[in-house]
Formats: structure tokens, sequence, C-alpha cells
């Protein structure tokens, strides 16, 4: 017999601070060993784009997403030898696994038998009444949380027939009738997705929603689209959401690879305060005062420090002689760039100045020093790598 791996969350990431946004109060849900909602930190997730069944690559995925910094991650069963290989899986995967159940409501009841800390059905294709209702039981009875997902393009054909499309009102009725089916055998460790592919169609759901129920909101902009495009439509939709303290847990959906969402949504909550920043690189836009090439500059600092910070560090590339020193001095550490060499400012103070060509190396010493020495303060130890 094998030995179970303790499940261990992906260092849940801190409350937002005083500057952040107020979340909306929900109820608390348990995912596994994580919560969500209440006074909970968002929590950030994905999903494996590997077969399912094929166990080992699957706990592999699983692996990457939760170096990244996942909180938990949904694997697909859309067939029964996925249904399968869970038991493996939620055995061996060091963050709660969520199983994807589609049309088949019997992978649903393996997916919680097998150990998976959550299920997400989805209204539009899960039509029969009392399998939900038997799958309300059988989570309640082992401690499964269910997500209710509904999404834009798959509604029920009677929502659709009586509210006239896809509309925030049709998805939010479509979500509440599944939670009462629920309710009514007294199952409420529930949270709720309303996903849709346009932002603004996503965003005005959602507050709907938020107003029907306090039940913890799971937010995404689904389909979204390549990692560029996709990446803005959602800090755009997850974003003015969060900002509204709406918002509990989030997934970037990206034609693109997981760990990419998972920084993706990383990022969209650092910009929000709502978890605790890591490096932060700012840079000008460049104009026609720069006298530096600021774009190259900025992305070779960028890549230079990638995996070498993982505590709050913000870093300021400037090249223009207007504004660089000033926006220099308000980051922990700073260049203000010109005239062929940059002048180094490190917490407000000017502390060396370099040639244009030697900007790139000692902006990395510098930010790895300081770096060392807020682990030092916070007795964290040696660094931990960044991807």
């Amino acid at each position: 017999m094998t030995t179970q791996l303790p499940i261990v969350p992906s260092g849940p990431a801190p409350a937002a601070t005083p500057s952040g946004p107020t979340r909306r109060a929900t109820r608390k849900i348990t995912l596994g060993p994580i919560e969500v909602g209440g006074d909970a930190p968002v929590s950030v997730q994905t999903m494996t784009v590997t077969p399912t069944h094929e166990a080992d690559l699957t706990l592999q995925a699983i692996a990457a997403a939760q170096a990244a910094g996942a909180d938990a991650v949904r694997v697909a069963v859309p067939r029964k030898e996925d249904a399968e290989a869970l038991t493996r899986i939620a055995e061996h995967a060091r963050i709660p696994v969520i199983a994807d159940i589609h049309f088949q409501w019997k992978y649903a009841v393996m997916a919680i038998e097998a150990g998976c800390a959550g299920v997400r059905i989805n209204p539009g294709n899960i039509k029969k009444h009392d399998k939900v209702a038997l799958l309300g039981r059988l989570a309640n009875e082992a401690g499964v949380a269910i997500r209710i997902g509904v999404n834009g393009g798959s509604l029920e054909d009677e929502i659709l027939a009586e509210f006239g499309g896809p509309t925030p009102e049709a998805m939010v009725e479509s979500a509440l009738r599944e939670v009462r089916l629920l309710e009514d055998v007294d199952f409420h460790n529930t949270k709720i997705s309303v996903k849709h592919s346009d932002p603004w169609t996503m965003i005005q759901t959602y507050r709907l929603l938020s107003e029907r129920c306090d039940y913890p909101l799971h937010l995404g902009v689904t389909e979204a689209g390549p990692l560029k495009s996709g990446s803005i439509k959602s800090a755009v939709g997850i974003g003015a959401l969060l900002a509204e303290g709406i918002g509990d847990t989030i997934r970037v959906s990206l034609s693109a690879d997981p760990v990419e969402e998972v920084k993706a949504g990383i990022a969209i909550l650092e910009s929000l305060h709502l978890r605790e920043r890591g490096l932060d690189v700012v840079s000008c836009p460049s104009c026609g005062r720069a006298q530096v090439d600021v774009w190259t500059l900025a992305e070779n600092v960028q890549k230079g420090l990638e995996g070498k910070i993982d505590v709050p560090l913000r870093v300021a590339v400037m090249g223009c002689v207007v504004n660089g020193p000033g926006e220099a001095r308000e980051a922990d550490l700073g260049v203000a760039a010109g005239n062929g060499k940059g002048e180094i400012i490190q917490k407000g103070e000017r502390i060396a100045t370099v040639r244009e060509e030697d900007i790139v190396e000692a902006m990395i010493h510098y930010a790895t020093e300081m770096a060392e020495e807020i682990r030092a303060e916070r007795g964290s130890g040696v660094p931990t790598v960044v991807r």
C-alpha cells in the first residue's frame, strides 16, 4: 500500500494589505486543506492539459503548477479511464485536486470516492436533478467541495429560451437553480462561477450574482485566448471585480502553458495588493527624451532577476532625466540612465554611478544583495527559486 502524501498549500497568500480592496463578505468553505471565501486569501487555480488517465504525467503537471504558485488545480475527466486515475492523482498531489465533470454524473461520484478535494459540475450538461442531489449527499459525507460552473456557451436550453440568450440574468439563474438542488440536501460547501468569454458580460454577471447570494465566487474570463490577449482580457474582467471586492478564487484561462495562467493570476492579485508582491520591475515607456534603450534595459534587468527574488522588491528602470531620478527614488532600487551612465539609487539614496554597459550587472548585484538582507530580517533562510 502506498503512503498518502500530505496535501500542502503552495504557501497560502497573505491577506490584503490595508491599501488593497475591501473584500465582499461571503461564507467560508473548505477545499481540502485550504479555505475559500470569508477572510481567506484569494486563491489561484489552473487546469492541467495532460490526458488525466496518464497519472504520472498529470502529477508532473500538477507539481509544475504548484511550483509556479498555484493553490489548487483542476483536471479534466471526460473518460472513464480518467476517472479511474483520480485515486492515484488525488493521493499523490500536494495541492487540492478538483475533478472537472461534464455530462457523466457517474464520473463525479468516482471523483468523490477517489478523494478529490473538489468537483466542478456544469448545470448545462448534467441535467438530472436527482443526480445533482445525489452528488450533494455524497460530497457532504466525504467533505468534498462542489463548484457550480456555469459557462455562457453551455447554458440549458430552457434557460436560453426563457431569457433569450446567455445574458447575465440567464447565467445567474442557471447557477442559483443548481444551488437550490444542493441546498435541498443540506449541502453548502459550494462555490460558484459564471464565466463568459466577453469580459464586460462576465463583469455584469458576477456583479449580479454577488447581489443574489453569499457563496464564494470563482472568477474567470472563459476562453480568454492566447497568452497576450487572454491575459489582458482576464486582467480587465478579474481585476475589475476584485477591485470591487468580488471574488474568492480565480483562474486565468489561456491558450498557453498552465504555468503561464498561474503567473498571470498571481500578477493580478499582486497588482491589487491581494497578494504580497515579489519582484516588481517598473520602467518608463520611453519617449523622445530617453537617452538609452529603456525597453531593452528593462527587459534585461527583468530576465536577470527572475528566479532570484522571492521577497517584495520594487526595481525601477528609468531612462529620462526629467522623471527618472524621482521615480527611481520611489522604488526600493532604481536606476536613472542617460548620457552613457546610470545613477543607482537605493531607498532614495544615490549609491553608485556606473557605465551604461554595466547597468544590468549592477542592478542584479544590488537587487540580489537587498533580497538577501530582507530574507535575513525575516529569518527565511536560503532563497527559494521563483518560476
